[in-house]
C-alpha cells in the first residue's frame, strides 16, 4: 500500500491510503487527493467517493496508533440511511496481519443483502467461516449520530445511537445494540483503526453520483 499523505484528527495522526490500481476492498482505486480526504475548519474528516470521467477513487484513513482493548467511538454527521447500493461506509480496527481473522471489528453501513435487506452491520472478523454478525435498520432523517464498540477480553459490545450523547438519557435514541461473547473474539495485536468508504465489487454508483461522509471526530477510551 502506498500511504505517502497524512491528516491530524481527533487527536490521532492518520495515514491517506493511496493505491493507483484496484486493490482490497472492493477492489477500488483510492486517492490521497485533498478531494477525497480532508479536514475542515471545524475539525471534522470527510470521506469522498469522486469521479472523474469513468474512473471512480474512494477514501480510506488508517491511524498510525494500534490501540488494543477499549472504547472507539465514530461520531457522524452525515445520514447513511440511504447509501447508494454500491456505497460502503467502514468504520473498524483492521491487521495487516492475517492472524485471528485480521483482527477486523467492523461498523458498516451498507446494502449487502439488495436494496430491500438491513443497512446496518455489526461484523467480528469476516474472513473467518462462520464469523458472527448483527444486522439492523439505521432510520431516515438522522444526521448526528454515534457508533461504537467496546472490547475486552472476550466480550464485544456494540452501539448505535441518534445524537452525538454515546449515553442517552432516553432509551429511544439507541437504534442498535449487540453483545458477542464467543470465541471469535481477537486478542489485541498489530491492528488499527480506520475509516473508510469504498464501493462494493468496485463497481460504480448506481445513481452515477459523487459520495461524501462527515465523521465529526474518533474517540478511544482505554480499558
Amino acid at each position: 500500500m502506498q500511504y505517502p499523505r497524512s491528516i491530524q484528527f481527533s487527536g490521532y495522526t492518520w495515514l491517506v491510503k493511496r493505491h493507483t490500481t484496484p486493490v482490497g476492498p472492493g477492489p477500488n482505486l483510492f486517492s490521497d487527493a485533498e478531494c477525497n480526504v480532508w479536514v475542515d475548519a471545524r475539525g471534522r474528516l470527510h470521506l469522498k467517493i469522486t469521479r472523474t470521467g469513468n474512473r471512480w477513487e474512494c477514501a480510506e484513513v488508517i491511524c498510525t496508533r494500534s490501540l488494543g482493548y477499549g472504547t472507539y467511538r465514530f461520531y457522524l454527521e452525515s445520514e447513511v440511511h440511504d447509501l447508494d447500493p454500491k456505497v460502503v461506509l467502514g468504520l473498524f480496527t483492521w491487521s495487516d496481519t492475517r492472524d485471528f481473522g485480521y483482527r477486523e471489528i467492523d461498523i458498516e453501513f451498507a446494502r449487502f443483502q439488495g436494496a430491500t435487506g438491513p443497512n446496518g452491520y455489526y461484523t467480528i472478523r469476516p474472513h473467518d467461516p462462520g464469523h458472527p454478525q448483527h444486522t439492523f435498520m439505521w432510520p431516515a432523517g438522522v444526521r448526528q449520530s454515534v457508533h461504537w464498540f467496546r472490547w475486552e477480553p472476550g466480550r464485544l459490545y456494540f452501539r448505535s445511537v441518534r445524537g452525538h450523547r454515546p449515553q442517552p438519557s432516553s432509551a429511544s435514541a439507541i437504534v442498535a445494540e449487540w453483545t458477542y461473547t464467543g470465541g471469535f473474539v481477537p486478542p489485541p495485536g498489530d491492528e488499527n483503526p480506520r475509516m473508510n468508504l469504498w464501493l462494493l465489487n468496485g463497481e460504480p454508483p448506481i445513481n452515477g453520483r459523487e459520495v461524501e461522509v462527515i465523521v465529526s471526530r474518533f474517540e478511544f477510551q482505554p480499558l
